[in-house]
């Protein structure tokens, strides 16, 4: 599956679950926000493919894909976000400051 296949499904997937999706330029990855009513999946536009595309899966792994539809090599995507981010460490309290 291509690349930008992956990403096509994974933005529907995101906007069955009640998200729109928005690439934005920032000095930021990416990740959900709520403005009043609105569900938004905000990504960074300047990210490579690759880094939209794990933006997303690890936003979609955290909101829960159970119920919806997704490819096999999609939802791979998705569940391999999510174990990476699960063995992600988090930075010393000193190197925070």
């Amino acid at each position: 599956m291509r690349k930008q296949d992956i990403l096509t499904e994974l933005e529907d997937t995101a906007k069955k679950l009640g998200y729109r999706v928005r690439y934005e330029k920032g000095t930021f990855i990416g990740g959900r926000c709520r403005v009043h009513q609105d569900k938004i999946l905000v990504v960074n536009k300047f990210l490579p493919i690759e880094g939209k595309i794990t933006t997303i899966a690890r936003t979609l792994g955290e909101i829960g894909t159970e119920g919806i539809f997704l490819t096999p090599e999609v939802r791979k995507v998705v569940e391999d976000a999510m174990r990476s981010r699960a063995t992600e460490t988090l930075p010393e309290s000193d190197e925070l400051l």
